[in-house]
């Protein structure tokens, strides 16, 4: 599967679902692309003391924290940038997917989920280093691929046997 197809079928999946899935699978996805590891090695001097504890708040409680309070947060993390160019990735991605997420909670647009998603493959694509011609080469990919169908879609295994 190209690179292209899999964003096309994913934006599929997502239209497509319930609004139990869609939240389901963005409540899943976000609390991945949050978790501590992937911001625990940034640089000290990337954000100052005030964004990194509001970064890690937010992370923790992001299934927790009202619309409003993720909004404060994240003002908080973007005034507290240091650097201009070179963001850690993983805080980046944190931060990207508390955005999402914050935006999905005041609106309810499934394409934020959508984009959570695209978050989630690109880190999976940054461990592995994916083949764009055949995205799901990689056991990590093809499981993460797995893990939004079955998300977005339960009865998809039942209906064709397989992914």
């Amino acid at each position: 599967m190209q690179y292209s197809e899999l964003e096309a079928d994913i934006l599929r999946l997502i239209v497509a679902a319930t609004e139990d899935g869609v939240r389901a699978f963005g409540e899943e996805t976000v609390t991945r692309l949050v978790r501590p590891e992937l911001f625990r090695d940034a640089a000290e001097d990337e954000l100052t003391e005030e964004a990194r504890a509001a970064l890690t708040t937010a992370c923790a409680h992001v299934l927790t924290i009202s619309a409003a309070e993720l909004h404060d947060a994240l003002a908080t993390i973007y005034d507290g940038i240091l650097v201009e160019d070179d963001l850690d990735p993983g805080v980046l991605t944190a931060v990207q997917a508390l955005a999402h997420w914050h935006s999905y909670l005041e609106n309810n647009r499934r394409g934020e989920v959508y984009e959570l998603a695209i978050r989630s493959v690109e880190d999976i694509d940054h461990e592995v280093s994916a083949n764009l011609d055949d995205i799901l080469a990689t056991p990590k990919m093809a499981a993460e691929y797995k893990r939004i169908r079955r998300l977005l879609d339960p009865g998809a295994e039942q209906r064709s046997g397989t992914y």
